[in-house]
């Protein structure tokens, strides 16, 4: 009796990879909404290695002005995908940062990836991040010398009630 090869169906595949990956590394800050985020070097260095363990390819192509992101199980060909249209009209370097962003929010958005609002305006107030105690520490310390204010803290995090009796 020969042994049989059990294939691993892609969505236990992803589903392996996907509670190896964790958290991504915020590597990056948005100067203008002074907000951290992991950037594509981030992401790819975290979710690669995990997808190819589990044997599973990342592929980041563009064809007619859309990005796509897929998942390739290599054994079997399955594939999902993630994509988005890119703008029109604008010049090379602004297409390069698009891309860029499209690339990182396709593959966070594909894998469920945790992320934060880095380059727009949160969709609700209700989506405002919260802070864990190293950051608040950190916050505390730009308000008492003057770079921050608790008002700005109040609006921008949702902060826990001990937080809140610290300011």
């Amino acid at each position: 009796m020969q042994n049989e090869v059990t294939k691993v169906s892609l969505w236990i595949k992803i589903h392996k990879a996907k509670m190896s990956i964790g958290k991504v590394v915020k590597n990056s800050t948005n100067p203008h909404f002074k907000k951290s985020y992991a950037d594509i070097n981030a992401l790819l260095e975290t979710v690669e290695p995990i997808l190819h363990e589990n044997g599973l390819l990342l592929l980041q192509p563009i064809h007619d002005k859309i990005l796509s992101t897929q998942i390739i199980d290599i054994e079997t060909g399955e594939m999902i995908e993630s994509w988005l249209t890119l703008p029109d009209n604008i010049d090379p370097q602004k297409m390069i940062g698009a891309t860029t962003y499209y690339r990182r929010a396709t593959l966070q958005s594909l894998l469920s990836l945790q992320a934060v609002d880095d380059d727009g305006n949160s969709a609700s107030a209700s989506a405002k991040p919260s802070l864990t105690d190293d950051r608040f520490k950190e916050a505390l310390k730009s308000i008492e010398s003057g770079k921050y204010t608790a008002e700005k803290l109040k609006a921008d995090f949702l902060l826990t009630k001990q937080q809140i009796q610290a300011l």
